[in-house]
């Protein structure tokens, strides 16, 4: 809940206002780092995506600004026949 939270809330005051929080750039999360984030959800959201920037880990985002955003994250399940089943014949036995 709260990654998507960063792809829906906005920042509302100062530089980037009205920027999604997940687009702010990784400077100006160092400096609220630095600085220290705002009380409340926003300076939990700040800290979280500062976390996932300063880790390499933005792209887990990606999947969640997709359209129909409630199901984006959740791969779709295959249908029984689309995946393969591994037969026995293909294990190997120990001896």
């Amino acid at each position: 809940a709260h990654l998507q939270e960063l792809v829906r809330t906005r920042m509302p005051f100062g530089k980037y206002r009205d920027r999604l929080i997940a687009d702010l750039p990784g400077n100006y999360l160092n400096w609220m780092a630095r600085e220290g984030f705002p009380a409340g959800k926003l300076g939990r959201l700040l800290a979280l995506m500062h976390e996932i920037d300063h880790n390499g880990l933005s792209g887990l985002l990606t999947p969640l600004r997709s359209p129909g955003e409630g199901k984006a994250a959740i791969s779709p399940r295959r249908s029984k026949g689309s995946s393969p089943t591994p037969s026995t014949s293909a294990t190997p036995k120990i001896r």
